[in-house]
């Protein structure tokens, strides 16, 4: 599973830079235009890195950013302000408001990517680290492999990636509609008890013999990949 970034710009030429440069790396991105739409989208869906406009039709992007502070969802999802404004002061202030970082327009791509790249590797590891481990179960990203105490199991694509899903968050319950959204993506319909079908042929292929169920099923709220399952 690609790390997901929510772009949120007004300014169409810079975000279709921006989502083509990200989406060229790797990355799994949603563009929003207004700060009022945006904060709505990540009360359904949180990402793992936010970069965000400072001035924004709806409500700022440093309103936005103190929004998101104040509410546990988000509290800890990494933010890169994006602004014309590069005065101290500006930067402190916007710091001050919970932002990880701070670009000030015009800047260089590559240099953007590379200030991603360490946020990442400093907030959520899980999602650009190559191999998840939990248990006696590894999934390896860049051959697309699932071993299981050292035998490898044999996953169709889709039950791939909702195991990917589910490890990149141990313990946290995902309901049918989140798990459609970070799997198979806003832009595909499918109905919310195919979920249910995969989930049903994921633990098929990973459950063999007595081996313990790593995935939990939460009666009336969804799925969750077992936080107890690695101790």
């Amino acid at each position: 599973m690609s790390p997901r970034v929510m772009i949120v710009e007004d300014e169409e030429a810079l975000s279709l830079l921006l989502r083509y440069n990200l989406e060229a790396e790797g990355y799994s991105v949603e563009t929003v235009e207004r700060g009022d739409d945006a904060e709505t989208r990540l009360q359904e869906t949180v990402p793992d890195l936010l970069l965000l406009d400072w001035m924004l039709p709806g409500i700022s992007g440093i309103e936005l950013c103190r929004r998101l502070r104040a509410r546990d969802a988000t509290r800890g999802l990494p933010i890169v302000m994006l602004t014309a404004r590069g005065e101290e002061q500006e930067k402190i202030r916007g710091l001050a408001t919970g932002a990880d970082d701070y670009v000030v327009k015009p800047f260089s791509v590559p240099e953007l990517l590379a200030r991603l790249r360490a946020i990442l590797r400093r907030t959520r590891p899980e999602v650009i680290a190559t191999l998840l481990r939990a248990g006696d179960i590894e999934l390896d990203r860049e051959t697309h492999r699932v071993r299981r105490g050292g035998r490898e199991l044999h996953l169709g694509p889709t039950e791939f990636r909702l195991l990917e899903f589910l490890m990149r968050s141990p313990g946290r319950v995902f309901s049918r509609e989140q798990l459609l959204d970070g799997v198979w993506g806003r832009d595909v319909y499918v109905d919310e008890r195919t979920v249910d079908v995969h989930i049903g042929r994921l633990r098929k292929a990973v459950n063999r013999g007595r081996a313990r169920d790593p995935i939990r099923t939460v009666r009336g709220a969804g799925y969750a990949f077992d936080d107890q399952f690695a101790a």
